[in-house]
């Protein structure tokens, strides 16, 4: 008697509204393509990053397109704590065995808690693992924050640069800006960053302190969204009308000429 092994699943990188769960009453629709959301009611097996995110989203989903099984009944894993804090792109984490669905042939979706999984947010480990073993990854249609934030800037969208979060403490922070104010200047090449709600302000208050005032800088938050903003200026005219941020999402700044 011969046994056959399973054709193997497939991953799916499903995106999340960038509403981080705070707007559930808004239509998943007005951000979310219907085939992003067909895909994901299908799967039954989840990678993500925080599970009750998960459950929240996919009851959003079932709204507008039944889910296959009851959200009871589906199996989400979460990474762990220490990659969400410290992110999962140096390689130290092996995530082989959160696919071992994919590997007895089941499809499984990978989510994070806003946007594209794996872009400003844990998930590159899973990617690369389906990779190493065999699985074929699939990006869904959806929100991607960072892209957005771009388009909407007025800055250089043919060379630019994402960095991830900027040092926390105020020192080594300046210094940082500095050097990709610098970089900016010198080559063209448009710089991102991310900033948490709570350290907004903080964050805009060090940029007017620190760049020169010819210096463009763009913010953008909850793009997509009917709060969304985006703001997009020289220094030296952020400092005379102080806008304020938005405290409840994170900020994408930009910075260029």
């Amino acid at each position: 008697m011969t046994h056959t092994t399973p054709s193997k699943g497939k991953l799916f990188l499903v995106p999340a509204p960038l509403d981080f769960g705070c707007d559930s009453e808004s239509n998943l629709q007005n951000s979310m393509p219907m085939g992003t959301l067909t895909v994901a009611a299908k799967l039954q097996y989840w990678v993500c990053e925080n599970a009750k995110s998960a459950r929240a989203y996919l009851k959003r989903v079932h709204e507008i397109t039944p889910l296959s099984a009851p959200i009871q009944a589906l199996h989400i894993q979460e990474l762990p704590r220490e990659v969400h804090k410290k992110g999962d792109h140096t390689g130290n984490f092996d995530a082989r065995h959160l696919l071992a669905p994919a590997l007895e042939g089941h499809d499984v979706g990978l989510v994070s808690e806003a946007g594209m999984p794996a872009v400003a947010d844990p998930g590159s480990s899973v990617v690369r693992a389906a990779h190493d073993l065999g699985i074929e990854v699939i990006p869904l249609t959806g929100p991607v924050s960072i892209l957005l934030a771009l388009a909407a800037s007025g800055l250089n969208g043919q060379n630019f640069a994402f960095v991830g979060y900027l040092p926390q403490d105020a020192s080594e922070r300046t210094h940082r800006l500095k050097e990709l104010e610098s970089l900016a200047l010198k080559t063209g090449q448009t710089q991102l960053f991310i900033e948490t709600p709570y350290r907004n302000a903080a964050m805009l208050q060090a940029l007017l302190q620190t760049l020169q005032h010819n210096t463009r800088l763009a913010t953008s938050s909850g793009l997509t969204l009917s709060t969304g903003t985006c703001v997009s200026d020289t220094v030296k005219n952020w400092r005379q009308k102080k806008s304020p941020l938005n405290n409840s999402t994170p900020v994408v700044f930009a910075l260029g000429r």
